[in-house]
């Protein structure tokens, strides 16, 4: 059965307090009338116990990738941790459509989806080095983001600021993913009385990229 991983990184609980939220479930509910068979798995970041990078982590990859060092030879923290990061790569890996919806806070998205993604950077289990560079492993999967916005990133002066967007799509595109263009809610603090239609135009994009992804049949 094909899975779809639906991860969200928002600390505001419920559809009605996130305008994220609210896109992503228009999103969901299109993808599965087009297709029911696809299992969905809802990731909430913040209610997950995700292993950062610290001293432990930092130094059992670096034990185990070129100081020849065994599982059994790290230290008991050290190897719990990496244990831990190593599952939630292979709970990842084993999706095949990813859903992404974050706001940007302060220029990018919030710490805890970078928090996340360290887990997925594996060598030899999400991407090799070759003579050419790196190559991301996880092929034949379709991502999207979901982003909504305070202020305007798309044109004017911020266009060059935005990070949040930028470095979720370059994160999946190095794993070797399909990366959809981002469906994106901008202008939403500064022009409040325009939030229906911004809304509206954000859920109607949501509906037509889950259309496509729907389409998608993916081959790992």
């Amino acid at each position: 059965m094909s899975k779809l991983l639906y991860i969200t990184a928002n600390p505001k609980k419920g559809v009605t307090r996130s305008k994220g939220a609210q896109i992503g479930e228009v999103f969901l509910e299109t993808f599965q009338k087009e297709r029911p068979e696809v299992e969905v798995e809802r990731l909430h970041l913040y209610d997950m116990n995700i292993t950062r990078i610290d001293t432990d982590l930092l130094y059992a990859r670096a034990k185990t990738s070129f100081m020849g060092y065994t599982l059994d030879q790290l230290s008991s923290d050290e190897r719990e941790k990496f244990t831990r990061m190593h599952a939630l790569a292979d709970h990842f890996i084993a999706a095949d459509y990813y859903v992404f919806v974050t706001p940007i806070w302060n220029l990018g998205a919030p710490g805890i989806l970078k928090d996340f993604m360290d887990n997925m950077f594996l060598h030899k289990k999400t991407f090799v080095t070759t003579e050419e560079g790196p190559k991301g492993l996880l092929t034949g999967r379709k991502a999207i983001h979901i982003q909504t916005r305070g202020g305007i990133y798309s044109t004017g002066p911020m266009i060059d600021f935005e990070m949040g967007d930028q470095y979720v799509r370059k994160a999946l595109t190095f794993l070797g993913m399909d990366v959809m263009d981002t469906i994106v809610a901008e202008g939403l603090d500064h022009f409040p009385k325009q939030i229906p239609e911004i809304m509206e135009k954000a859920k109607t994009d949501a509906v037509e990229a889950a259309k496509e992804m729907a389409k998608s049949m993916v081959a790992i």
